[in-house]
């Protein structure tokens, strides 16, 4: 794969995409992902924990066969490693959540579509030949969230992912200084920072796909963008409760997946409801500002589990270093959002590709370096943890 795309040579770490990504991506639509709420301090610390994890170097041991196939989901994967739900992830490349779900379909690993993408459900079906995940919001409109459950199983989807930690929008500052919207409002400042991304605009041009796919056409009365704008203010449902996770399982036969999880009261309520997996997730700091990191609260949860159901963990992801790191502390395996979206923003498909190619050879030579041939024997004896990291 890495030899197609030569002129990623020089791409070395997640950071990289994420420099090339700020140059070639609107700075509102950079912003939308390089950003968190309030203060950004969860957002931060959801990275800059994982540091606090050491390795424990192993020598003399054979390495030469690694294997980082694993389960995901009861799927089996090249890497325990799926692409997380990135709202608007179309407006960061034309036709973002198509590429996206091209590359991980080819590197072996599943993709989450969101409920807010900019390429509908049946968009990314018909350039697909496997089954997505798809994330689904719970709507004050209940009608048309069973509408998306029932595209979403017509496409082909068998796993679905309930985004729980959003009864209301966190306010992310710099979202709110840009006037985000999609499609984006023309100002003088979005036009200057539309004509300062030339190479963009001009892709951009040459799709239909400019606004949330999944809701303008679909919801009753959103045909265009002040209705959307509306619309999207007032559906978010701050009732949500787990009596409508009981009715999602009444309706959903799939796989289901909980995702914002980060203590054990809600682990137990998550099992309860017949869910069959759940995502320790902060929703990378873009919700709850002064949350505990992921990395910090996976351990417990996963401990509590008691393998009742699956443990996986997004939010603060950038390399396959912080891969390995959760998945020795219980996890089954990881969601990558703004990993894959910075590659995204930086080339398209093949920068996505790009970015599972670098966390993957970083999940398997770090393999090599603490003495493990297998991710399923990965543990906490890989890692030498600090006295303040609770476990």
């Amino acid at each position: 794969m890495f030899a197609a795309h030569s002129n990623l040579a020089q791409i070395c770490s997640i950071h990289d995409l994420q420099a090339l990504a700020r140059k070639r991506v609107p700075k509102m639509f950079y912003d939308y992902v390089d950003s968190g709420a309030w203060s950004e301090r969860t957002y931060d610390s959801n990275h800059s924990d994982f540091n606090d994890l050491l390795f424990r170097q192993r020598v003399g041991v054979d390495v030469v066969q690694r294997n980082t196939a694993s389960l995901m989901a009861q799927t089996p994967v090249t890497m325990p490693v799926a692409l997380a739900p990135v709202g608007l992830a179309g407006m960061q490349y034309p036709d973002g959540e198509i590429l996206a779900a091209r590359a991980a379909e080819a590197f072996g690993i599943p993709f989450a579509l969101s409920s807010l993408s900019i390429c509908s459900i049946e968009d990314v079906a018909r350039q697909t030949h496997q089954p997505f995940w798809f994330q689904l919001y719970v709507f004050k409109d209940r009608d048309f969230t069973l509408q998306l459950m029932d595209r979403a199983r017509k496409a082909g989807c068998k796993t679905l992912v309930v985004t729980m930690d959003l009864p209301i929008m966190g306010q992310r500052h710099k979202d709110v200084k840009n006037r985000l919207s999609a499609p984006p409002r023309i100002t003088a400042t979005s036009l200057i920072q539309f004509l300062n991304r030339p190479v963009w605009c001009l892709k951009m041009a040459c799709t239909s796909h400019h606004t949330f796919g999944n809701i303008v056409g679909h919801a009753k009365g959103v045909d265009n963008l002040r209705s959307l704008a509306v619309w999207t203010s007032e559906q978010l449902d701050a009732s949500l409760s787990w009596k409508d996770i009981q009715w999602i399982r009444d309706h959903w036969d799939g796989y289901l997946i909980i995702k914002g999880i980060l203590n054990t009261e809600d682990l137990y309520r998550t099992i309860d409801a017949g869910a069959q997996a759940v995502v320790v997730s902060n929703h990378g700091g873009r919700q709850l500002d002064g949350a505990p990191s992921t990395i910090r609260t996976v351990a417990g949860i996963a401990k509590a589990a008691n393998q009742q159901v699956d443990v996986l963990l997004d939010s603060g992801v950038r390399s396959g270093q912080d891969v390995l790191k959760a998945i020795a502390l219980g996890a089954q395996g990881v969601l990558v959002g703004r990993a894959f979206a910075y590659g995204l923003g930086a080339a398209g498909e093949a920068g996505v590709t790009r970015a599972l190619e670098i966390i993957h050879k970083e999940l398997e030579s770090t393999m090599a370096l603490i003495g493990e041939t297998k991710i399923s024997s990965l543990g906490t004896h890989n890692l030498i943890i600090p006295g303040q990291f609770s476990i």
